[in-house]
């Protein structure tokens, strides 16, 4: 894992944005994943201001969502496809039939889970998976004790999670309790990752995710398997880790590599 430091969620997101960019100019048809929730706001308000300004170009773009609530419609305030249309999707020149979230609705949660593997395969795979993490350290829905290799499927929430996303329902008791998620196992096979993390509340989570035991109880940990991986966070999320130092120096090493330095 690389692991990147910035004082602030709004420089946090500004370098994910710029990573996620210089990815599209590169690959104009790239396969991005794409996670929902409070944390990558700022990163999709990065994005498009790019597009808006600087004509960064989304009409080639695939995008694969990690997970939506079960039995939410699309037009749902709380679903996750509203959620992408109004943060980024209706911003943006993507075409919005190339944009997949999973269906909430879906009859049989089995087949449409193999379903969705069989799209993401189809499409080429995904080549840069966006993830936020829950304070408990689990990534997508993939609550504590799910499999390492799961794939897309059928999850039970974590009352934690529950608790923690009452917020946008307004009391608990609304909040559906169950999701289809892709399964740790369809992340680790993404090209690359970029993993944000922002807030105090979060440091807990990041530290066993970085630094912790692989382990199913907190599914990030699992990146470390991962071939390419960068976590960036800010000053807080970054407070519980204990190799910090050793991260500063391999940024300073990047900077000093990229700026000609070091030949």
């Amino acid at each position: 894992m690389r692991v990147i430091i910035e004082p602030s969620a709004e420089h946090g997101s500004q370098r994910a944005a710029a990573i996620v960019a210089q990815l599209i100019r590169k690959k104009p048809r790239a396969i991005l994943g794409l996670a929902t929730g409070g944390t990558p706001l700022k990163l999709y308000q990065e994005l498009i201001r790019m597009h808006q300004s600087e004509g960064l170009d989304f009409s080639r773009i695939t995008s694969f969502n990690l997970d939506e609530y079960v039995g939410l419609p699309p037009t749902h305030p709380q679903s996750y496809r509203h959620f992408m249309t109004e943060n980024l999707f209706r911003h943006i020149n993507i075409d919005i039939r190339n944009t997949h979230v999973p269906d909430g609705r879906a009859l049989d949660y089995e087949t449409y889970g193999s379903q969705y593997e069989t799209m993401i395969d189809e499409a080429g795979g995904i080549d840069f998976q966006i993830l936020g993490i829950g304070r408990d350290g689990h990534i997508a829905f993939n609550e504590p004790g799910s499999s390492l290799g799961s794939r897309t499927r059928l999850k039970t929430l974590a009352p934690e999670t529950i608790r923690d996303n009452a917020r946008f329902f307004g009391t608990a008791e609304d909040v559906p309790r169950l999701a289809i998620t892709m399964g740790v196992g369809t992340i680790l096979e993404s090209k690359k990752c970029i993993l944000l993390a922002f807030g105090k509340e979060k440091a807990e989570a990041i530290a066993a995710t970085v630094e912790g035991p692989v382990t199913a109880q907190v599914t990030g940990s699992a990146l470390q398997f991962h071939r390419d991986v960068v976590v960036i966070l800010d000053e807080e999320s970054a407070s519980q880790l204990q190799r910090r130092s050793y991260y500063d120096e391999v940024e300073e090493a990047h900077r000093r590599l990229q700026s000609g330095e070091v030949k």
